[in-house]
């Protein structure tokens, strides 16, 4: 790592170039939380727990694996779980960042925003919402034509996006069914390559989703033991 360059310092992850002209994402303990207390909807780190790296890379790993051989475009080359680390291809960010979520279940910030309107819990149909990263102002919602109009994407480049998140979450919630897990909601990073086509970036994680059991909330690190348990 030492004869690499760094390109980026992230609150879970750093970014180094490699020599191919690939990237290098090492990833690391840090958790996002507060006080101490793990929490993924936190824009901080709060806490390093022991082996988290390695089990966000093995779930990553699973399933870009089986999105790559579903025929969706993903960022992902290889892994070397010895060192922690994930090759991947090179991508552009929408924009600044942007981050995409697709919900099943009406929960979390969707009913405090919604809830005069619809019951917590209820179905939803793989609803696909996007957010600019911006900690500063708590990742403010965006829509489609506002994402267009500023010249963030394209009006093609925005329904592949969704397309590709809705089928991609199918692939993660079938999965989880079988292990007897509902995914309620789930976070994806999205970027494009220098043709301009959308592909799946960042991490498929566990921090990164909403899982329960039985109609109880599943934690992620929790969750981690639950998937690999088999």
């Amino acid at each position: 790592m030492e004869n690499l360059t760094l390109l980026y310092t992230g609150k879970t992850k750093n970014v180094y170039a490699l020599p191919n002209g690939n990237c290098l994402l090492k990833f690391k303990d840090d958790c996002t939380g507060k006080d101490g207390v793990f929490d993924p909807g936190e824009n901080a780190v709060g806490l390093t727990i022991e082996g988290v790296g390695d089990v966000n890379l093995r779930m990553s790993i699973y399933f870009f694996e089986k999105i790559n051989a579903a025929g969706i475009r993903t960022h992902y080359v290889s892994a070397d779980l010895a060192n922690t680390t994930m090759e991947v291809l090179p991508a552009k960010v929408f924009g600044k960042g942007l981050e995409v979520i697709c919900r099943n279940k009406a929960v979390g910030s969707f009913i405090r925003r919604y809830g005069a309107l619809i019951e917590s819990g209820a179905d939803l149909p793989s609803y696909v919402e996007t957010t600019l990263k911006d900690d500063a102002k708590g990742d403010p919602l965006i829509t489609k034509d506002a994402l267009v109009a500023i010249g963030v994407m394209t009006d093609e480049q925005y329904e592949d996006l969704k397309a590709q998140t809705q089928a991609i979450t199918k692939i993660v919630a079938d999965d989880l069914a079988a292990k007897g897990l509902e995914l309620y909601d789930i976070k994806f990073e999205f970027g494009y390559d220098p043709d301009g086509n959308v592909m799946l970036i960042d991490e498929v994680a566990s921090g990164n989703m909403r899982v329960y059991k039985d109609g109880e909330y599943v934690d992620p690190l929790t969750l981690n033991k639950l998937f690999f348990a088999n």
